[in-house]
């Protein structure tokens, strides 16, 4: 359920300005997509853990808000990122 440093380090080279790059929006809004897809997994195979489904919704509103911040600085990363990760609105 929880995600290796390998691939945290996948996921910022691939979605970071560069390899290294761990605070920019994408990266974290890529990082956080990983951690909702897993525990959306999770909740769904036990639908009675409800302090996994609080950090889900907690989740959920962090990448929202990165979202909308990197909408309003650049609609065109943000266009891409969504598209990128299947992300809807």
């Amino acid at each position: 359920m929880n995600i290796t440093s390998e691939e945290k380090k996948k996921i910022f080279q691939k979605y970071g300005k560069t390899g290294e790059d761990t605070g920019s929006p994408e990266a974290q809004i890529a990082l956080f997509t990983e951690r909702i897809n897993r525990l959306t997994q999770h909740l769904k195979e036990h639908k009675q853990d409800h302090s996994t489904r609080l950090g889900l919704l907690r989740l959920v509103g962090k990448r929202r808000k990165l979202l909308n911040y990197l909408m309003r600085k650049d609609i065109e990363a943000y266009r891409k990122l969504i598209q990128e990760l299947g992300i809807r609105k």
